[in-house]
C-alpha cells in the first residue's frame, strides 16, 4: 500500500519557493512603483515648468513685443509728432502704463539676472518715450514745427531692441531645456515599462513552476483528506444529533431548568434567563429557592419532592419572582430523568409563562366587578341619598333645639357624623364606578383637615390620638372640596382601623413641597405635601404592591369593601397629584400626598363659618319624597323664608301657572314621577324667564337642559347650611 503521508522535503521546498517568489514580487513591485513615481514627478515638474513659468514668460515677451512693434508705443509716439492727432497721444500714454505693468509682473516673477537687465533696459527706454511724449505735447501746443519737435524728442532705442532680442533668446533656451526634461522623463518611463513587462513574464514562469510543485503536493494531500473526511463525517453525524437537541432546548418557548438530585441547577435555557432576568453564572449551582415568591405553601414543596423521589411527574402553577422583584405565573411540569440503570440522575422543570393569560382573566373579572358596582351604585344612589338628606336635615333641625353641651346634642352630633360617613361612602362608590369628575377650585387644605378632625374625634376610640397640630396654617390647593374631604377622611379612617384597639396616634402634616418628586411637572405655584401617618402594625411588601387594587382588603369579611384606597388614588390622580406609601411590618404606615398649590384666594363656597344666611323671600319647593320636602321646608322656614312645598311636580306647575310672579325661587328634585325637575324648570322659565332655579339630585345626570340661565345643581344629600347658602346666592344673583 503506498505511503499516504506528505513528503516534508517537497512541502518545505514548495514553501520556500513560494516565499522567495513573494519576496521578489513585493520587492520588484516596490522598486518599479518608486521609480515610476519619481518619473511621474519629474514629468509633472518639467511640464509645470514648461507650462507655467516658461509659458507665462512667453506671454509677457509677446506682450512687450506688441508694445514695441507696429501700432505700439514707438509707432504711436512718432505718429503724434508727425500728425499731432491727440488720439495717438492717448494710445501711447495708455500703452506705456500697460507696458510698465507687464514689466513689473515679469520682474516680480524672474530671478534670472540677464532677464532682469534686459527688462530694466526696456523700462528705461520706454520711460524716455513717456517723458518725451509730455515734451512733445507741450511743443505742439506752442506751435513748433514738425522738424523742430522731431529734433527735440528724438530717442536712440537700439539698446531696447537688443534687450528684447536677449529676452527672446533666454526664453527660447528655457523652453528647450523644459522640453528635453520631459523627453528624458518619458524615455525613462518607457524603459521602466519594459522592465515591468519582463518582470511579469519572469513571475509567470516562476508561478508555473510553483504551480507544478503544488499539484504534486495536492495529490499527496488528497489521499490524506479522504481518510480524514471519513472520520469527520462520522463525528459530525454524532454531533448533529446533539446540536439539534441543544437548539430545541435552547430555543424552546418554554422555560427549561435541569438540576442534579440535590436540586442544584446545572442548566437553564435561554427562555428561562430572558424571563427571569438571571444570567447563567448567577444561577449555576443554586437551588430554585431564589424564584419563590412566598405564595406556594411548604406542603406543596414536600409533595413535589415525594413524587420526584418516587420517579413520578409533578404538575402545577407557580407564582415566581424575577430578578427585578416583579413576579410571573408559570404552568410547570417537573420530571425525573432516569439513567440506563433505572436510577434518577437529574430533575427537569418545564414551565409555560401564563402571566398574560392570567392577567387577562383577572382583568375580565375586575371589569365584571366594576360593572356590577356601577349598576349597583347607580341603582341605590338616588334612594340612599334621599334617605341621607332627610337624616342630615332632621339632625340639623334637632341640633338647633337641643341644649348646647347636653347628652342630646352629643347624640345628634353622632347621627350627623354617621350620616356624613354614609354620604362619603356613597360618593366614593359613585366616583369609583363612574369616575365623575370633581370641580377644582381654590380650597384651604388645612380647613378640610380640621373638618375631618372634628368628625373623627367624636367617633374614634379614646385609645387613638389625633395629632393635627402641624396642619393649622392656611394652605390653598386647587381641588374639589368634597373629593378632598373624602381623601383625608378615608386615609384617616384606614389609619384608625389599622391601629384598632391598641393605643396609637394618627398625625397629619401639611406643608409646601420644597422638592416634589420627578414624576410631577413643574408648576408656577408649586406643590403642597400632605402626610397622613400612623404608628399601627404597618404593611408587608406584598400588601403595599396590591394596596390600590380594586376589592383588595386585609380586613375581615364584612369589614371592608376594598374600594377606599382605590377611590383615594383615583381622586388624587384626577386632581393631577401623586400618592406614595411608605410602610413596613411593625413600623406603621405613612401616606404622602402631593397636591397642586395655587396662589388664588380660597373660593367663598369653601369658607365655612358654620352660619346659614337668612331671608324672607317666597320659595317653591318640589320633591316627590315627603320626608325631604317636609325637612327642607322646616329648615328654610327656620331661616325666615316663606315656603310652599309640594310632592307632585304637576301640582307645583299649576301653582306657577296660576300666579307666575308669586315665587322668588324654585327648588326642585330632578327625578320625579310624571315630570322631571328639568321639565318643571322649563315650564317655570316659560312663565318667568328670570326665575332662579336650584335642582337637587341624588346622582349627577350626563346633562341637564334648562332654558335661560343655567340652574344651580346640588348633589344630594344636601347639608342644610349648604342649601341655605345656595338659596341665598341664587336669590341675590
Amino acid at each position: 500500500m503506498p505511503d499516504q503521508s506528505i513528503d516534508s522535503t517537497r512541502f518545505f521546498s514548495i514553501g520556500f519557493a513560494a516565499a522567495t517568489l513573494l519576496v521578489v514580487t513585493v520587492s520588484l513591485g516596490f522598486f518599479l512603483g518608486s521609480e515610476t513615481r519619481q518619473q511621474f514627478a519629474e514629468v509633472q515638474d518639467s511640464w509645470s515648468d514648461y507650462n507655467g513659468e516658461v509659458g507665462q514668460k512667453g506671454v509677457w515677451i509677446s506682450s512687450i513685443r506688441g508694445h514695441l512693434g507696429y501700432g505700439g508705443i514707438i509707432h504711436n509716439f512718432k505718429n503724434y509728432v508727425l500728425r499731432r492727432d491727440p488720439i495717438y497721444y492717448e494710445r501711447a500714454d495708455q500703452q506705456v502704463r500697460q507696458f510698465n505693468a507687464v514689466v513689473r509682473d515679469f520682474l516680480a516673477q524672474t530671478e534670472n539676472a540677464a532677464e532682469r537687465d534686459a527688462l530694466i533696459e526696456l523700462r528705461e527706454t520706454i520711460g524716455l518715450y513717456a517723458d518725451n511724449l509730455i515734451v512733445a505735447r507741450e511743443a505742439v501746443a506752442e506751435g513748433w514745427s514738425i522738424d523742430e519737435v522731431d529734433t527735440l524728442v528724438r530717442i536712440d532705442d537700439t539698446g531696447a531692441e537688443q534687450a528684447l532680442r536677449d529676452l527672446e533668446q533666454i526664453w527660447t533656451w528655457s523652453r528647450k531645456v523644459s522640453t528635453r526634461r520631459i523627453s528624458a522623463a518619458v524615455a525613462q518611463g518607457q524603459t521602466l515599462i519594459g522592465v515591468g513587462f519582463a518582470s511579469i513574464a519572469a513571475l509567470v514562469l516562476a508561478s508555473l513552476a510553483i504551480g507544478t510543485l503544488l499539484i504534486l503536493m495536492l495529490r499527496d494531500m488528497r489521499a490524506t483528506l479522504v481518510r480524514l473526511a471519513g472520520e469527520l463525517a462520522a463525528r459530525r453525524k454524532a454531533e448533529a444529533g446533539v446540536t439539534r437537541l441543544v437548539n430545541v432546548v435552547e430555543q424552546s418557548p418554554a422555560t427549561i431548568v435541569m438540576t442534579d438530585t440535590k436540586a442544584q441547577i446545572i442548566y437553564a435555557n435561554r427562555r428561562f434567563r430572558e424571563l427571569t432576568g438571571w444570567s447563567e453564572d448567577d444561577i449555576s449551582g443554586k437551588t430554585p429557592k431564589f424564584l419563590q415568591s412566598g405564595d406556594t405553601s411548604a406542603d406543596t414543596y414536600s409533595d413535589i419532592r415525594e413524587r420526584l423521589d418516587e420517579g413520578k411527574e409533578w404538575r402545577g402553577v407557580f407564582r415566581n419572582r424575577k430578578r427585578d422583584g416583579t413576579t410571573y405565573w408559570t404552568d410547570t411540569r417537573i420530571l425525573p430523568l432516569v439513567g440506563p440503570d433505572g436510577s434518577v440522575q437529574n430533575f427537569v422543570g418545564i414551565g409555560e409563562d401564563i402571566t398574560e393569560r392570567r392577567q387577562a382573566r383577572e382583568q375580565v373579572a375586575r371589569a365584571q366587578k366594576l360593572e356590577a358596582v356601577g349598576l349597583l351604585a347607580g341603582g341605590i344612589a338616588h334612594d340612599f341619598n334621599n334617605v341621607l338628606t332627610t337624616i342630615i336635615g332632621a339632625a340639623h333641625l334637632a341640633s338647633l333645639d337641643a341644649p348646647e353641651g347636653s347628652d342630646l346634642a352629643g347624640e345628634i352630633d353622632q347621627i350627623e357624623i354617621a350620616a356624613k360617613r354614609a354620604q362619603s361612602l356613597v360618593h366614593g362608590l359613585l366616583t369609583f364606578a363612574r369616575r365623575e369628575p370633581g370641580t377644582p377650585q381654590p380650597v384651604d387644605l388645612c380647613g378640610v383637615v380640621q373638618e375631618v378632625s372634628r368628625l373623627l374625634r367624636a367617633s374614634l376610640p379614646p385609645t387613638v390620638k389625633l395629632d393635627y397640630a402641624q396642619a393649622c396654617a392656611q394652605t390653598i390647593v386647587m381641588a374639589d372640596h368634597t373629593n378632598l374631604h373624602q381623601i383625608v377622611m378615608n386615609l384617616s379612617r384606614n389609619a384608625a382601623e389599622a391601629i384598632g384597639a391598641e393605643e396609637g396616634t394618627i398625625s397629619v402634616s401639611v406643608q409646601t413641597a420644597a422638592t416634589p418628586p420627578a414624576e410631577l411637572p413643574d408648576r408656577p405655584d408649586g406643590w403642597v405635601r400632605m402626610v397622613i401617618a400612623d404608628d399601627g402594625p404597618g404593611m408587608s411588601a406584598e400588601t403595599r404592591t396590591r394596596l390600590f387594587d380594586p376589592f383588595f382588603t386585609t380586613k375581615p369579611l364584612g369589614k371592608g369593601s376594598g374600594l377606599g384606597l382605590v377611590v383615594v388614588a383615583g381622586l388624587i390622580e384626577e386632581m393631577g397629584g401623586l400618592i406614595a406609601v411608605d410602610s413596613a411590618p411593625g413600623e406603621g404606615a405613612r401616606f404622602v400626598i402631593y397636591l397642586p398649590a395655587t396662589s388664588l384666594p380660597e373660593a367663598s363656597e369653601n369658607a365655612r363659618d358654620g352660619t346659614a344666611p337668612r331671608g324672607h323671600e317666597r320659595i317653591l319647593l318640589v320633591d316627590d319624597e315627603t320626608e325631604i320636602s317636609a325637612t327642607w321646608r322646616r329648615v328654610l322656614m327656620r331661616l325666615g323664608y316663606q315656603v310652599e312645598a309640594y310632592t307632585s311636580p304637576v301640582i307645583a306647575a299649576e301653582k306657577l301657572s296660576a300666579d307666575p310672579g308669586r315665587f322668588d325661587l324654585l327648588v326642585t328634585d330632578m327625578v320625579m314621577p310624571d315630570m322631571s325637575g328639568a321639565e318643571l324648570a322649563n315650564r317655570a322659565r316659560a312663565l318667568r324667564p328670570d326665575l332662579p332655579v336650584i335642582i337637587c339630585t341624588g346622582y349627577t345626570p350626563s346633562a341637564i337642559s334648562v332654558n335661560g340661565a343655567t340652574p344651580d345643581i346640588l348633589a344630594k344629600p344636601v347639608d342644610p347650611t349648604r342649601l341655605a347658602r345656595h338659596v341665598r346666592a341664587a336669590l341675590d344673583a
